[in-house]
């Protein structure tokens, strides 16, 4: 006779919700925004059905319906004018640039809304490396400088929390600094910690037009500083790094191929742990969908609830609004 019957707990959807283990709510959500120059400009990116780039007015009126749907938090990326790109990114601190521009915009409009600037050079650079070159190499401590002067600026117009998403060593630590001096004591930073060199990033980087060049003096792509995707413990030793250097959140990047590494740094920290569900992944549901070959809806929230399974406490994905809708519609 069996006595112990897991089936038990299965028996209908009241049951199951009872003893569900992780539970998805839009204030997991964080939602990658693409910001352009222009006024009433909405231009689509092909390989993301559904993404598009917008003008800041736009940018403004769609945090604000992203924020009544429930999803709290955007990250802001710029699309970058050509003749503002150099090798030094100082474009990326001007005080009236287009970033700045739309976090004070989005603050005005959204007081709630929690604004995550990204912090790197590539959208700047004329090269399409997070890093200034010198000598065909990406250089690390001068980099460093250009992304605390970023993220103070990002500071000044009113980010809540900056991004860095480089991967440069020490980075943090001279963020901190650089915040800590200016006075903004409360601005959190969410470090891209575990962030690996992945093919998955393709439609971000035809979005932002931030790939690296293809230039025979510069590294044809960034593996000499994210991570090798072969690597786990790698990922650990910059996550305690970044800890140690002042990180208020940890960042691992890409998303579902990685659930192990999500999963083994949740294991080891007590920090908030954010995961990206990054273009790629967006790209192949989208395209399995528009086929037929899975359902777009269920595909979603199975999807973002494995992170939540796997240990992550937040989700950047740009399935956020969408997702947003069917939670709301259930």
């Amino acid at each position: 006779m069996i006595y112990s019957r897991n089936r038990r707990l299965r028996v209908n959807d009241s049951i199951r919700s009872l003893v569900r283990e992780c539970t998805l709510t839009t204030s997991d959500f964080v939602m990658p925004v693409f910001v352009m120059e222009g006024e009433n400009k909405e231009e689509p990116i092909a390989s993301m059905p559904g993404i598009f780039r917008r003008s800041l007015d736009l940018t403004v009126k769609e945090c604000k319906e992203l924020f009544s749907l429930g999803v709290k938090s955007v990250n802001l990326y710029m699309k970058v004018s050509d003749h503002l790109k150099d090798n030094t990114g100082k474009e990326a601190w001007n005080k009236d640039g287009l970033m700045q521009q739309t976090i004070r915009a989005i603050k005005d409009a959204v007081p709630e809304m929690i604004v995550m600037p990204d912090v790197a050079l590539d959208p700047y650079s004329i090269y399409g490396h997070d890093g200034i070159i010198e000598n065909g190499k990406i250089v690390n401590d001068a980099t460093n400088d250009a992304l605390a002067r970023m993220s103070v600026s990002h500071a000044e117009a009113g980010a809540d929390i900056v991004a860095p998403s480089d991967m440069m060593d020490g980075r943090v630590q001279v963020i901190r600094e650089a915040l800590e001096e200016s006075g903004f004591t409360d601005v959190g930073i969410l470090s891209y910690s575990a962030k690996y060199a992945s093919s998955f990033y393709g439609p971000f980087r035809s979005a932002l037009d931030s790939a690296p060049k293809d230039d025979m003096e510069i590294p044809k792509d960034k593996k000499t500083y994210q991570m090798d995707f072969h690597n786990s413990r790698e990922a650990m030793n910059e996550v305690f790094k970044d800890i140690e250097e002042g990180a208020d959140i940890i960042m691992i990047k890409p998303g579902l191929p990685y659930l192990d590494i999500v999963s083994k740094v949740r294991e080891a920290i007590d920090l908030p742990i954010a995961v990206y569900n990054v273009s790629g992944e967006y790209a192949m549901v989208k395209a399995a969908a528009q086929n037929g070959w899975l359902d777009n809806d269920k595909t979603i929230i199975e999807s973002l609830t494995c992170f939540k399974r796997a240990g992550a406490d937040m989700i950047f994905t740009y399935f956020a609004k969408e997702a947003a809708m069917i939670l709301r519609d259930r």
